[in-house]
């Protein structure tokens, strides 16, 4: 019995071990090796029992428990991001510091029942992710959906998660080769919201595939709760992949990580109608004044290049409003116009890469008195040492930003200046 009990506080510590990859390993190891082969076996199968339900550990894909009834599955993960950041002006003048805890994360992923009913959830800790909405409501749920998935065709969840409009809001920040995505995307994605949503591909191994994203949603983005404006978001995304996929999921991470022997494409277009909005840029910000609605339009183009270490990405995207302003007298405003994000990177040896991003924000001449500006331009450099893939890197970037200013409200009229941020990511 004594025996018993060594073998199983030795497989345990086993599975606690990262570079551990699964339970039938431990039970191999610890089952069939010579320096172990005078332990006698467990006759009521006790112990063999307790070895299959190890949890399964491994940097970057979590923690997972699967019983052996295979009625469910749960895989656990977190993330941090630690944040030092310094602006200063044209004259190199330190204005701001910022150092936190940018991004704490913790997300469970799997199936119950069957693994055609599956769910996700993700939980957001920090300032940065949990800030009080303008109605009030918490905002620590990011995701929280269950997809019914009868084939690699084709799924429909329901619940709240990202919105599929976009190739930058797709990719998750944990898979970013900046600091932070561009100023182009921080003004016009549209985040998460809450209701249905559906996808369908071709599933193609090779070759010619397509996959279109739909989404009905309730329009006030994540963990608004309920509205009486009767209004709904509607939004759809296709993409083409005329060479075929790329490898190891290089369509939804940025770098490439896999080499591309061949040039790999994706190219993709959204259109989200965003029906009686009652918040000034859809599914985000302040609340409209005076319970005032819009209607909002939000259009995205996007293409990746992948091929030997070197990738190329370019985003288009912009907001559409009828009426985006509120009377002479107010200061609030729906941000009309466009941008324009174009990044390059170059990655050695799956360690270093040096990454290069344009971005520029073109707002609707209507609203210039208001934004301060015709032109927001930001100029990045960024170089990440990666060492365990997107799980464990260090990311350093520097970044000017310039500005085609007008006459403005006090306090409106903006500056240029320079920004340089240091972060590190960890992930399990």
């Amino acid at each position: 019995m004594k025996k018993h009990r060594l073998l199983l506080l030795a497989a345990i510590l086993g599975g606690c071990i990262p570079n551990v990859a699964s339970a039938q390993q431990t039970q191999k190891q610890f089952g069939k090796t010579p320096e172990t082969s005078l332990i006698e076996p467990d006759s009521t199968g006790e112990l063999l029992a307790q070895l299959r339900n190890m949890p399964n550990i491994e940097v970057g894909k979590g923690i997972s428990f699967r019983p052996k009834s295979n009625w469910f599955e749960l895989t656990l993960r977190f993330r941090m991001q630690n944040l030092l950041a310094l602006s200063f002006d044209d004259r190199f003048t330190l204005t701001k510091t910022d150092a936190r805890v940018k991004r704490l994360r913790l997300r469970f992923d799997g199936y119950v029942y069957s693994p055609k009913l599956v769910y996700s959830i993700q939980l957001g800790f920090t300032g940065y992710d949990a800030e009080l909405l303008p109605n009030g409501n918490m905002n620590i749920v990011r995701d929280a959906i269950v997809y019914y998935v009868p084939s690699p065709k084709w799924n429909i969840g329901f619940g709240q998660t990202k919105i599929k409009a976009n190739r930058a809001r797709i990719n998750s920040s944990s898979a970013l080769q900046f600091v932070d995505r561009s100023i182009v995307n921080s003004e016009f994605n549209l985040d998460r919201d809450f209701g249905f949503f559906g996808e369908y591909n071709l599933d193609r191994q090779q070759g010619f595939d397509l996959a279109f994203k739909g989404s009905v949603t309730l329009g006030e983005g994540r963990n608004w709760g309920s509205t009486n404006n009767g209004g709904l978001a509607y939004t759809g995304r296709l993409e083409l992949y005329p060479l075929g996929h790329f490898s190891a999921k290089g369509d939804v991470i940025e770098g490439d990580f896999a080499g591309e022997e061949r040039l790999k494409i994706l190219l993709a277009g959204a259109y989200a109608y965003n029906h009686k909005a009652s918040r000034l840029s859809g599914q985000r910000g302040d609340v409209m004044p005076d319970n005032a609605t819009r209607n909002i339009g939000s259009y995205f183009v996007d293409l990746i290049l992948k091929y030997r270490g070197w990738a190329f990405y370019t985003d288009f995207m912009g907001r559409t409003c009828a009426d985006p302003r509120f009377g002479t007298a107010s200061t609030d405003f729906v941000y009309t116009g466009c941008g324009l994000n174009l990044q390059t990177s170059y990655l050695f040896d799956k360690k270093w890469e040096i990454a290069l991003r344009n971005s520029t924000l073109f707002p609707d001449r209507e609203i210039h008195p208001l934004t301060g500006y015709r032109q927001r331009n930001q100029t990045t450099i960024g170089i990440t040492r990666y060492i365990i893939g997107h799980s464990l890197k260090v990311q350093a970037d520097c970044s000017y930003h310039c500005y085609d200013r007008v006459a403005a409200p006090a306090g409106k009229r903006p500056g240029d200046g320079w920004e340089f941020r240091f972060q590190v990511e960890l992930g399990l």
